[in-house]
């Protein structure tokens, strides 16, 4: 009797040990969907890369034992676009997309997945949101017609508001911010930049005075001149734009030109193109607000160095590091690289980062982590000079999960399939 215990938990060990691994070896294919021509190519073009070198890099040596395969679609930035590339992407299997470069797009697919999985049970889609960063994507409770607040999508980036709540933690201890000028693209995360940067200021520093609120088209305007004369006559001392990729670029460029030193406060000062326009300019006081900064040690670290020397070119979207990592600790959880078992597990999994553990809310699938604000500088020995200007961003504020982390309304809607 006891020889056929031990047998039987035997083979029970061998059963489970058996199905803990039932993914190893198979490939999980992303379709990664953003601009990859057009104004903002640079960008997506550096953002395809840093998926494709993480996802090579940890491709078998990760807790599910998978290889991830990520492969480029050309949205061209568009909502439009976006939903050609994810029908092209379904039709040819893919289960896993991933796209960041604008919340228009980000809408368009997201409305797109939920029609998609309704229509199509057992080939569910799940979406990575890495860098799409209005709040309502995860915030706006679920309704008929409103595709937020899905089951079917995660960002890893932290929204515009939860930024905000940290930049303006820091601007509020800045005695010399006075009046501040607010300039951004005109499509919903520059509307919401400046939306939230007046109600947090308000609470925080209400002598602050907003001497400019300007809004420009998104990806169109080549020569900012009028809006920095703009900021000039206002007697602003201080920029605040959650612009990114050329329009941020050509607005430093501008700035240079007409001779205009006073500090800006920004989202997306690191991306391709910026730091080479602002090391044109000489000194200039430039913050950041972001997950993570150029001079991170340890394993990033030399993730950074690694890519920069296989492409030439900067390591700056560090989601796709997170991105990764859980998507393989959440294949290793469900034993399965199913999208509904998948988006089950990764709901609050946490995982360690670079940057401190990570936690995906479980209800509103918004990643709560750490936040820094970072200055522009000269870069000193060791430090890492961002696009070999000689300059870099230090981090100057760390900001526990909590100090950003704001408050949900989703009621999010989960499938039966799903538990």
């Amino acid at each position: 009797m006891k020889i056929a215990f031990q047998a039987l938990a035997a083979a029970a060990v061998l059963a489970v040990a058996g199905t803990a691994y039932a993914q190893k070896g198979e490939t999980v294919r992303i379709a990664f969907m953003d601009p990859l021509s057009g104004p903002f190519a640079n960008v997506g073009q550096n953002q395809l890369k840093s998926w494709q070198f993480i996802a090579d890099r940890f491709s078998g040596k990760n807790p599910a034992g998978v290889k991830f395969e990520v492969v480029g679609f050309d949205n061209k930035g568009s909502p439009q676009e976006s939903l050609n590339t994810l029908k092209a992407a379904a039709d040819q299997g893919f289960r896993y997309i991933t796209q960041g470069n604008g919340s228009g797009a980000a809408w368009a697919i997201l409305d797109a997945v939920n029609k998609y999985n309704e229509r199509n049970p057992g080939r569910e889609l799940v979406y990575i949101n890495y860098a799409a960063v209005d709040p309502a994507l995860t915030n706006a409770p679920e309704k008929e017609g409103a595709p937020g607040c899905s089951f079917w999508h995660f960002r890893l980036d932290a929204d515009t508001s939860m930024k905000m709540e940290a930049l303006t933690s820091f601007m509020k201890d800045q005695p010399k911010v006075k009046k501040v000028y607010i300039i951004g693209q005109n499509y919903s995360h520059g509307q919401q930049v400046s939306k939230y940067f007046k109600d947090a200021i308000k609470r925080k520093r209400p002598d602050i005075q907003i001497v400019g609120d300007e809004l420009h088209p998104i990806g169109q305007v080549k020569d900012f001149a009028p809006y920095v004369a703009k900021i000039k006559a206002s007697g602003a001392d201080t920029v605040l734009t959650g612009n990114w990729g050329q329009d941020l670029t050509l607005l430093v460029k501008a700035m240079n030109d007409a001779g205009l030193k006073i500090p800006m406060y920004t989202y997306y000062a690191g991306v391709t193109g910026t730091p080479t326009a602002l090391a044109a300019g000489g000194d200039s006081e430039v913050y950041v607000v972001a997950y993570g900064h150029a001079n991170h040690t340890g394993e990033l670290g030399q993730i950074a160095q690694d890519f920069f020397k296989k492409f030439d070119d900067d390591y700056y979207t560090y989601a796709t590091y997170n991105g990764i990592q859980l998507l393989a600790a959440a294949m290793a959880k469900a034993k399965s690289t199913d999208p509904v078992k998948v988006a089950r597990a990764m709901e609050d999994l946490s995982v360690k980062s670079f940057a401190g553990e990570v936690k995906m809310r479980a209800s509103d699938h918004q990643l709560q982590q750490t936040m820094f604000i970072t200055k522009w500088q000269k870069a000193k020995k060791g430090e890492y000079s961002v696009e070999k200007t000689g300059y870099t961003f230090v981090p100057v504020k760390q900001m526990d999960p909590y100090v950003s982390s704001t408050p949900t309304s989703c009621q999010m809607k989960r499938p039966a399939a799903a538990g």
